[in-house]
């Protein structure tokens, strides 16, 4: 079997795990993690949160967060408790092996809920090697309405919802969020260059908002010469400016 692997978040940052077949980190966590716009004390549920790769970029940006993740993969759950130990961070964050579907979390407990969802129903094509990147990639184990069900009812009103998905499941993803009474407000496309289609979106809803949605200017990674742009280059924790 594959053994975990370490990585800091930046030389002298956080340090994350992954491996033992879990699904590798992807530039969607750290997309993502660049959307909320943080305050201090906030508690913070990660739905599906993997090894919490999500929960400690966050963490990154601001120490002052309480973190708990839930996800189905005991594996998963254990690295992300290995994490948590590594970084001193066993009171900030905390992981459970639950089904977001079927939490015991009291309701209206949390500030934020963050997902990096599965983008794929199971009939998109072939499904990925591994019972842990098949759950990570397509909605096998839980649904776009599921994940945004079980965000409703964990955040207190005017609680914000964060997540990446794909341009193509926009549609889906609105009457989704508004099924649940979580109102869309800011809306951001992610491409490579300017003149490429989005390949990705960041989106934040709010439990309880008023209609109104900002579209954001896209957030564009590359320069025309292919080195990222300066942006990137602050979500990837290379420059001191803050998020």
């Amino acid at each position: 079997m594959e053994g975990p692997r370490w990585e800091a978040l930046c030389p002298g940052g956080l340090r994350f795990v992954y491996g033992n077949g879990q699904h590798p980190p992807g530039l969607d966590s750290f997309l993502l993690a660049s959307l909320p716009r943080l305050k201090p004390g906030w508690k913070v549920c990660d739905l599906g949160c993997g090894t919490g790769l999500l929960g400690l970029l966050l963490l990154q940006r601001r120490r002052e967060l309480t973190v708990t993740g839930l996800d189905i993969q005991p594996e998963a759950v254990r690295l992300g408790k290995l994490a948590a130990a590594e970084n001193r961070l066993e009171d900030r964050l905390f992981f459970r092996l639950e089904d977001l579907r079927k939490t015991a979390l009291p309701a209206g407990s949390f500030d934020l809920a963050v997902c990096n969802p599965p983008y794929f129903p199971p009939s998109a094509g072939p499904l990925p090697n591994g019972e842990a990147r098949r759950t990570a990639r397509t909605e096998e184990a839980c649904t776009l309405e599921d994940v945004c069900r079980a965000a409703g009812r964990l955040l207190r009103w005017g609680g914000a919802f964060c997540l990446v998905h794909k341009p193509e499941r926009l549609t889906d993803l609105l009457c989704a969020l508004r099924g649940e009474g979580l109102e869309p407000k800011r809306l951001r496309l992610v491409s490579l260059r300017p003149e490429r289609a989005p390949s990705l979106l960041l989106l934040e809803a709010r439990r309880g908002g008023k209609p109104g949605l900002a579209v954001e200017e896209p957030l564009i990674l590359e320069n025309p010469d292919g080195s990222p742009t300066a942006e990137l280059d602050r979500i990837y924790f290379r420059e001191e400016a803050p998020l």
